[in-house]
């Protein structure tokens, strides 16, 4: 996995060039609950040999509410003629209690970053099944993460959920190990995803550790 700060690729498409990026309020996603849901259901369409099976709507749903009410809660919408993707999430509180459960000691660079309140942790990335969607995918990550003006992205994902980890890793995102969250019955992998030279500089050893040490 690299650790290098992302941007949008080269060589896009008209059509991705049509895809319209917008900021939505908690009380605009409240109101797009049902599309958000029908987006998270195609969006998490896998191959019939997967074993992997993601929650239902009505689990996204809960947790789009929960999400809604943190503060500092923000999204980002990508649509044409209607919803294609979207990715959300919140700032991680400089107290770290965000870290709780991680297993073994929290790098220092990571550490860091969330105390000085640089951290912004997205839950969701959500886009429609598209020839272009990872272009779709980073182009969301990258405006919910500078619209904050963040210096590291964070993620929790199921470890099971073996696509969307192959995904991010994909897109730059370092894994960096697990935590467990009482509302969860597994332990998580933790991914996160520097944002400019500097952080990335700054996580330059880390990213060598991942990579000598990372899960298969």
């Amino acid at each position: 996995m690299r650790g290098q700060p992302y941007g949008p690729s080269g060589g896009e498409s008209p059509a991705l060039d049509a895809v319209r990026l917008r900021r939505v309020n908690r009380w605009q996603a409240q109101g797009l609950g049902g599309e958000l849901a029908d987006l998270y259901v195609a969006s998490r369409e896998t191959s019939p040999l997967e074993t992997y099976r993601a929650p239902g709507r009505e689990d996204f749903l809960n947790r789009l509410t929960g999400d809604i009410r943190r503060p500092g809660f923000a999204m980002v919408i990508a649509e044409t003629d209607g919803l294609v993707g979207c990715a959300l999430g919140f700032p991680v509180r400089g107290d770290g209690l965000w870290w709780l459960g991680f297993d073994g000691a929290l790098p220092r660079s990571i550490e860091q970053l969330t105390a000085s309140g640089g951290v912004f942790a997205i839950t969701d990335i959500l886009v429609r099944p598209h020839p272009q969607d990872e272009h779709v995918a980073r182009r969301l990550q990258e405006r919910l993460l500078t619209d904050h003006q963040a210096s590291l992205g964070a993620t929790l994902v199921d470890r099971a959920d073996r696509p969307t980890l192959t995904a991010l890793r994909s897109w730059g995102w370092l894994d960096v190990g697990e935590i467990w969250r009482p509302v969860s019955t597994t332990l998580l992998r933790v991914l996160v995803l520097p944002v400019g030279e500097r952080t990335t500089a700054r996580l330059e050893g880390l990213a060598h550790d991942v990579r000598t040490r990372r899960p298969a």
